[in-house]
């Protein structure tokens, strides 16, 4: 799980006489992730594509032109079908032809009906002017413009000019200007005002008559339109089938026609090279040798074991059954030799040790189908690469946890749970897909922790009802909202600090175990280091920094001497080696350890040294688990004490709240008591106990509360578990920039062979 699945690199040489058979048969097995030959070898040259593969592409682009012209979807595929040669031949021009025809109608139609709207929108201000189209024009004597602006500052920039007779007609902010003047000193006279010109359509007489029948044209083109659109519906109805399955047909046979382009070939013979997972190269042989027999050699040329980097650091010995004699292919090398250094390799074709390059292998992660939801999740950041971690798994266990323990509601928890099924179940997006397994995973956590916490949608009738009725008290935690349970708060930021410790020292144990590649004193110096910086600072602060364990924690009051849980947590000792002299303060081992770690630090990287208050920064950071539990546990609180109204009975630190779900506050405080404890107060009597309207208005804010306390919980408590997986776990080992797994194939969806 934690690393992907073993890759080995495999060779199919053969003669050029058996090369398409050999790429249908590859093709069948959708397994070869194909390694593109860079034109290295002597000898050898990039293969070409096979006779027809250029008439199959152009017929290709044919069908997705169509498929695009009558917005084909996958919808409309209807059931597999064998599509032949001939089918596609004599089907395709007849689409074609009727496709082209409508789609050329429309277009004209389309051309037509702009051309109208244009008119129509040309006209509508003169229809608001209300002046005839005739007399807009034809002056000898007369100049006229018509366009929208301000009148009265028109008025005012004519009368300031040298034209001495002018009129202006206006409605609307629509202007016509009547000016006994040459028509350019109109124009100039009218530059300075707010006046945008309009030009005077064709036409005599009313325009609203004009109008009118632009109107009635424009119906008319749209009528047409509809028709064309209709007639282009039946035609995706028809032929949709046929498309989506030639587009497959046609795809396939242009995929396997141009395979050869990857190929290293001479005049008679081939050379392929690619990745397949290990576990499954007996498969791939023996499939292939059934399929084209001893025209071909395939040999396992090596298991790749790869570093951190993603360089090659060993290869497996693979025993090869022919070709050499069965002499081992691949050798052991301690590091891998730069590119500038290598020299091409020897390459011979009756199956010698054959190599395209060094490309990495591809990635093919190995999780369990339950974890796999989480792939996309740690693709956002990248891909990992073949020699690294995998951190999948590891945010898998964390995320959900991290997100249902800030949440901890069961009504929330079953709400995100029926979200993520209806993502997972519901949309065919693979992404969208992945967010509702997360989302059920997160849902699932909310509900556990609500349950531990006794709260349904902020209410405490698991804590009060449930718990006691199975022979306890009450929940057997609290989130420490409430006085009576704040030691509670103290407690999750404590925890928080913990998980953050253990959270970070998993992340650079990873990173240690994958330094070890470069040997024990990098893996101590580059990762250990961080180890006991971590240890020895945190140790340090729990232990109290003056040999005094902190209160907050092992006190009579303390986080772990029973408040709230008693764990029976002593503290951890100061170890006091020695006082500084001039301070009288006592020095820590735990401190010494942390200063261990910064030489080794500083003897890996000196830079990196300014780093070191990491330790501290990253941990602190993980403390946003108990703000966001408790802000997320007042948001609820406020939107229920507004509906349902809160009393408190106790007092001080002891005060505790109660909703009055089943009567008033105020009935509670005239009664005295509730179950043994003084009531003292009515925090707020509730609306809907404050009669019909205000009950009404109360209802929706519990509803829109309560939806808001769900969105923010996402945008909350899942960008913030989130954040602490990309920044602070990731950082520590993940660097990604993995390669896909893309094995030559194809998915069949719309078509069959049988």
């Amino acid at each position: 799980m934690l690393r992907p699945e073993k890759m080995c690199r495999v060779s199919v040489t053969g003669s050029k006489r058996t090369m398409e058979q050999t790429i249908e048969a590859v093709h069948d097995l959708d397994m070869l992730h194909v390694t593109e030959y860079d034109g290295s070898w002597d000898g050898f040259e990039p293969g070409n594509s096979i006779d027809g593969t250029n008439e199959v592409s152009d017929k290709l682009v044919t069908v997705r032109s169509l498929q695009s012209i009558l917005d084909v979807s996958e919808e409309d595929a209807g059931p597999t079908r064998v599509v032949t040669d001939e089918a596609i031949e004599e089907q395709l021009d007849e689409v074609r032809t009727a496709v082209n025809e409508l789609d050329d109608r429309r277009d004209d139609v389309r051309d037509e009906l702009r051309a109208v709207e244009d008119r129509i929108n040309t006209m509508a201000p003169f229809v608001t002017l209300g002046i005839d189209l005739d007399l807009l024009r034809g002056y000898d004597s007369l100049s006229v413009v018509v366009g929208e602006g301000d009148s009265d500052e028109i008025e005012t920039v004519l009368a300031a000019s040298d034209i001495e007779t002018f009129e202006l007609f206006t409605e609307d902010g629509v202007v016509a200007v009547f000016a006994q003047a040459d028509e350019d000193a109109l124009q100039d006279a009218l530059v300075g005002a707010t006046f945008s010109r309009l030009e005077v359509p064709e036409g005599d007489g009313d325009p609203t008559s004009y109008l009118e029948e632009l109107e009635h044209e424009k119906q008319q083109l749209e009528s047409k339109l509809s028709t064309v659109e209709d007639e282009l519906d039946e035609l995706r109805l028809d032929h949709a089938g046929f498309l989506l399955a030639a587009e497959e047909k046609l795809a396939i046979e242009a995929q396997k026609g141009e395979a050869p382009l990857t190929f290293a070939t001479t005049e008679n013979a081939f050379i392929a090279e690619g990745w397949i997972p290990n576990e499954r190269y007996e498969e791939f042989q023996r499939a292939l040798s059934s399929t084209v027999g001893d025209a071909v050699d395939i040999d396992r040329i090596e298991i790749a074991e790869y570093d951190s980097e993603g360089h090659a650091e060993s290869h497996e010995e693979v025993q090869r059954e022919g070709g050499n004699g069965g002499e081992p292919v691949g050798s052991s090398v301690d590091a891998p030799e730069p590119e500038s250094e290598r020299q091409p390799q020897e390459t011979v074709a009756d199956g010698g040790v054959i190599t395209m390059g060094s490309d990495d292998p591809p990635v093919i992660q190995d999780n369990p189908s339950g974890v796999r939801p989480f792939e996309d999740l740690v693709e956002v950041v990248n891909r990992p690469k073949y020699g690294e971690f995998d951190p999948t798994v590891a945010f898998f266990l964390t995320f959900p946890a991290f997100f249902g323990f800030m949440i901890g509601d069961l009504g929330y928890g079953l709400l995100y749970l029926a979200l993520g099924y209806g993502l997972y179940s519901k949309v065919d997006s693979a992404v969208l897909k992945s967010l509702g397994g997360v989302g059920m995973w997160a849902g699932g956590f909310t509900a556990l922790f609500g349950v531990l916490y006794g709260e349904i949608f902020g209410l405490h009738t698991i804590s009060n009802v449930v718990w006691p009725a199975l022979g306890f008290e009450g929940a057997p935690i609290h989130k420490g909202l409430q006085p009576h349970y704040g030691e509670y708060a103290t407690a999750w930021l404590t925890v928080s600090l913990l998980a953050g410790m253990a959270h970070l020292a998993v992340g650079w144990i990873f990173d240690f175990v994958e330094n070890l590649n470069h040997g024990l004193w990098d893996a101590t110096t580059e990762s250990g280091s961080w180890l006991l910086m971590l240890f020895g600072l945190w140790a340090w602060v729990f232990s109290g920094a003056n040999g005094a364990a902190p209160d907050f924690l092992y006190g009579s009051e303390g986080v772990f001497a029973g408040h709230p849980l008693p764990l029976g947590f002593a503290g951890m000792p100061a170890l006091n080696l020695f006082t500084i002299p001039g301070l009288g303060a006592p020095f820590s081992a735990w401190l010494v350890l942390f200063l261990l770690g910064l030489v080794l630090l500083a003897l890996a990287d000196p830079i990196e040294v300014v780093e070191f208050l990491n330790v501290l920064v990253n941990v602190l950071s993980y403390t946003r688990l108990a703000a966001v539990l408790l802000a997320k546990a007042g948001m609820a609180f406020v939107v229920n004490l507004l509906f349902f109204g809160v009393y408190v009975t106790g007092h001080g630190s002891e005060a505790e709240w109660h909703f009055g779900v089943s009567h008033s506050p105020s009935y509670y405080l005239e009664q005295g008591t509730y179950h043994g404890h003084e009531v003292t107060e009515v925090m707020f009597g509730g609306l809907v106990h404050s009669g019909i309207a205000a009950a009404l208005v109360g209802v929706l804010i519990l509803v829109l509360g309560h939806l808001l306390v769900l969105v923010l919980g996402i945008t909350s408590a899942g960008l913030q578990g989130v954040r602490l997986e990309y920044v602070e776990f990731f950082g520590k080992f993940f660097e990604g920039g993995g390669k896909r797994y893309n094995p030559f194939g194809y998915e069949r969806n719309y078509t069959t062979e049988d």
